[in-house]
């Protein structure tokens, strides 16, 4: 029932986008671009008798398209926080801003990643946005956050910042040209992605938020060049523990996409956690309000912890 399907992801979207954002206890800039800033929030709820609290990095969603910025996943930011959580999350550069720079912007309401919407991402400078980011974030997380402890870093991300938790953590298996790889694995306790862009060849395939992984990597014609330093499902194995959550219901990033991260990541004999949830959609996973969060925030306390 494709009328059906639609109208409950329109709903699970509202609800999502209903909260108020939540602004930050403090704000840290890792570049000179307005957009290279990481917020910061301390944990405000109950933690384990004497554990310093894990640090919790949230990379958001929005098809890396530049309307969509940090501001919608500062509720669950703030969820995980009060869950006992420091949290980081992370602003990096997105697609063209305006008309001006070969891109249009959606009328206030349109769906995130929508077919005619504003372009995805921005070559290379996405990527040399997280990678920038995630290299500062232990000084400034010595200042920020004095209380956490950066040793249970768990990184975590929806939809296109799926994708981009994935990558941040494969970047010592980028190829060998890559000027973001690193000599080794990022010291993560692990990896938790929220209905990821995580295989992009599927994701083209499927038309994932209208094209987007194609748009990030500068189009068609850059597409199969590009896709060895951005496709994390063939960036493994990583040797760092992973779990995606998906929805079942997700018409925005089908299950497929996530199912097939895991195949590719199974064939590299490494084994990553696949939690499937019934009658969900794609935003309940960032939704406060939803069950499908809790299930979030478990995920991520049982790498963290």
């Amino acid at each position: 029932m494709p009328d059906a399907a639609a109208a409950r992801a329109a709903a699970e979207e509202e609800s999502a986008f209903s909260h108020p954002a939540v602004d930050p206890d403090s704000t840290a800039a890792y570049g000179d671009h307005p957009d290279q800033v990481i917020d910061f929030y301390a944990p405000r709820g109950a933690r384990m008798p004497g554990e310093a609290p894990p640090l919790v990095v949230v990379l958001h969603g929005g098809a890396w398209r530049a309307p969509y910025d940090r501001r919608h996943i500062t509720p669950f930011a703030d969820f995980l926080a009060r869950r006992g959580f420091a949290v980081a999350n992370v602003e990096y550069r997105r697609g063209p801003a305006s008309p001006a720079e070969g891109a249009s912007i959606p009328a206030q309401g349109s769906a995130i990643g929508a077919t005619g919407g504003p372009l995805a991402g921005r070559w290379p400078d996405t990527f040399d946005d997280v990678a920038a980011a995630l290299d500062a974030l232990p000084a400034l997380v010595r200042e920020a956050l004095p209380q956490a402890d950066p040793r249970r870093t768990v990184i975590t991300g929806h939809s296109a910042g799926g994708h981009l938790a994935l990558w941040a953590a494969a970047r010592h298996v980028l190829p060998k040209d890559a000027p973001w790889r690193t000599d080794a694995p990022a010291a993560l306790r692990g990896v938790v992605a929220l209905a990821p862009i995580a295989d992009f060849t599927v994701a083209e395939k499927l038309a994932v938020c209208g094209g987007a992984a194609a748009q990030l990597l500068g189009g068609e014609a850059k597409f199969a060049e590009r896709l060895p330093y951005a496709d994390p499902s063939l960036l493994l194995p990583t040797g760092i523990a992973t779990t995606l959550v998906q929805g079942r219901a997700d018409i925005d990033v089908p299950q497929a996409v996530a199912e097939s991260y895991a195949d590719a990541a199974a064939k590299s004999g490494e084994v990553v956690g696949l939690t499937l949830l019934e009658d969900v959609g794609h935003f309940p996973l960032i939704d406060p309000a939803a069950d499908a969060c809790a299930v979030v925030a478990e995920e991520i306390a049982q790498l963290a912890w």
